[in-house]
């Protein structure tokens, strides 16, 4: 079985960092997904779709010192699903568990 995602897309906000006990860290990010099309009507219609995606460790660092809202990212990685509750109801989340990413486009200063 495979259980393997890969997407190119820009950070919607700056990234959220964690320090956990022992020193781990995590780093959590939204990244947009764009498709452009035709519609039925011949009018072209843009979707963007939104990614949670979970870093840890090393690569939760690499995105704290160079990752800021509106860089694009290639990330590659599995999808993972979670429950959680809030105030009692029982929600899902599905993330994009990163195993490895690549920094697109030019530096900045």
């Amino acid at each position: 079985m495979v259980n393997k995602v890969i997407i190119v897309g820009n950070v919607g906000s700056e990234p959220e960092v964690r320090s956990l006990d022992g020193g781990r860290k995590v780093t959590t990010l939204r990244i947009a997904t764009s498709e452009t099309y035709v519609d039925k009507f011949g009018e072209k219609q843009e979707r963007t779709e939104w990614h949670n995606v979970v870093l840890w460790n090393a690569l939760a660092e690499v995105v704290e010192k160079y990752v800021h809202k509106g860089s694009q990212l290639f990330i590659e990685g599995s999808l993972r699903t979670r429950k959680y509750e809030v105030a009692g109801e029982e929600r899902w989340t599905t993330e994009i568990l990163a195993d490895n990413i690549k920094l697109l486009g030019r530096a900045k200063d």
